[in-house]
């Protein structure tokens, strides 16, 4: 990798990770305060229409923010094209869920639904209007400007739903939390960028884009549906507290995988596409972000699940108590979903958007089975079918890669299962930790000061170059402040 590049891509990176922290992690500091003054079964109505509300926003992308990074010579026409493209289709899925929510409330037997679906939806449009700013932004690999609107709106809107949830508003306070995020990112998102659309839509171009990103759209809607069809079948066959239950697990364990996943796709995908018709230089950067990934994600999954039960104890109260197993089983699964992710950025990056919209096919299919034993047997049996889908799903993504770039699932294996070892021996010493009769805010200080030394002396000794690469980094930084 060049210098040049790679200096590019070490500061997208932690523009990114900084970014994920002022929006995501701001946002889940804001969901400990919510957790504790709402109940269970308000965070499950929430949970319930989020599947619509994703679907209708990979709808409305349509693949083309993708498409657009990646075409290596952009035109003024393909902004504007895609840009009414989204705010039309946004308009349209708006009204159709408006229309629809007397039908989802009925389903799911929750009279408040109907309203919330019809206010929260005003979400389809404000993310639409945003779409374009926000692709420009990627493709110069500039998350500094993204960083900054994640902070005002990510905190001002933390005030907003702490606000209302304390003047007893219930469910409406999560409502009003993502409205006022999303508007205010759009809005400075607009602030910051000096694109401006104007009247002009072309065909070919709307052709051109469409082509690649249909595939991705397609196989992008499998993956929303399949992430967030646990929550239609848990608010469909259970109750919405316990679908709140899962919900708070889930977002404990989005808080490091889905947001280290996002960090390393949103900067990894640009980057990796600038040198795409260089084979060696592709993979030997392809390699080293699995590797110093993995290392972090690892490190980060086990030992969740490993404080699960004083973290989640402390941090938001007893009531959340049956969370606490949803979270240990949902991190085995978490610790690979970046690898998924970085294994399909390579097909993308090939250009191979047919076989990724396979692939989607192939795992989702596979999928149907953990579901069905959820319906069946209950909650914690679809979760532990989910690991082992995830599994699968690694290998089928990795095997296809493999071809492209020559680095197959046994070499890349070889290449995590040194750093997979000390973090599963780390976090099988923390867990041992959680069974002494001691308070928990005694127990988990002990628990993340043991792993923490533990960790780093384990690597100290090991002296794996992607261990080096982040202690020289974090170094640096630190020197520079």
């Amino acid at each position: 990798m060049s210098e040049s590049l790679k200096s590019k891509t070490i500061r997208g990176v932690g523009w990114s990770f900084i970014d994920n922290i002022a929006s995501s992690g701001i946002t889940f500091l804001v969901g400990l305060v919510l957790a504790r003054l709402l109940t269970p079964s308000e965070y499950g109505i929430m949970a319930m229409i989020a599947i619509f509300v994703a679907v209708s926003n990979s709808i409305i992308d349509s693949g083309f923010s993708n498409a657009l990074i990646r075409k290596v010579r952009i035109e003024r026409v393909d902004y504007n094209t895609v840009f009414y493209f989204n705010l039309v289709v946004s308009i349209v899925l708006y009204l159709a869920l408006f229309f629809a929510s007397p039908v989802i409330s009925y389903f799911f037997k929750e009279p408040i639904l109907t309203e919330v679906v019809r206010v929260i939806g005003c979400v389809l449009i404000i993310n639409a209007l945003g779409i374009i700013p926000r692709t420009i932004f990627v493709r110069d690999v500039n998350f500094k400007l993204q960083t900054k609107v994640s902070l005002i709106s990510s905190i001002s809107s933390g005030g907003v739903g702490i606000s209302m949830a304390v003047l007893g508003m219930g469910v409406w306070s999560l409502v009003g939390q993502q409205l006022s995020r999303q508007l205010l990112n759009t809005l400075f998102l607009w602030i910051y960028c000096h694109w401006r659309p104007i009247w002009e839509f072309s065909m070919q171009s709307f052709k051109d884009l469409f082509g690649f990103g249909s595939k991705l759209l397609l196989s992008g809607l499998l993956d929303t549906i399949y992430k967030n069809i646990y929550y239609i079948i848990i608010g469909r066959f259970y109750t919405s507290a316990q679908l709140g239950q899962y919900t708070r697990a889930e977002q404990f364990n989005t808080i490091f995988s889905s947001n280290l996943t996002s960090v390393i796709q949103r900067v990894s995908y640009p980057v990796l596409s600038s040198i795409q018709e260089d084979p060696e230089r592709l993979r030997e950067a392809y390699r080293r972000v699995i590797k110093t990934t993995m290392l972090i994600t690892f490190a980060c999954m086990l030992g969740l699940a490993a404080l699960a039960k004083p973290l989640i104890v402390i941090l938001i109260g007893e009531k959340w108590l049956p969370a606490v197993y949803f979270l240990q089983i949902i991190s085995f699964s978490g610790m690979l979903y970046p690898l998924h992710a970085i294994n399909l950025n390579i097909l993308q990056v090939k250009g191979h958007s047919g076989l990724f919209l396979k692939l989607e096919i192939i795992k989702k299919t596979i999928a149907i089975g953990p579901i069905a034993v959820g319906i069946l047997y209950g909650i914690e049996y679809m979760l532990w079918g989910s690991v082992c889908t995830s599994f699968v799903a690694y290998f089928l993504n990795s095997y296809y890669s493999a071809d492209l770039i020559d680095y197959p699932a046994g070499k890349q294996i070889k290449d995590i299962l040194p750093t997979f070892m000390v973090s599963f021996v780390v976090a099988v010493v923390m867990w041992g930790i959680s069974f002494w009769n001691v308070s928990n805010y005694i127990l988990l200080p002990i628990q993340i000061l043991v792993g923490m030394l533990l960790t780093v002396l384990i690597y100290e000794r090991l002296k794996l170059a992607e261990y080096l690469e982040i202690r020289r980094l974090v170094l640096s930084t630190l020197k520079h402040k």
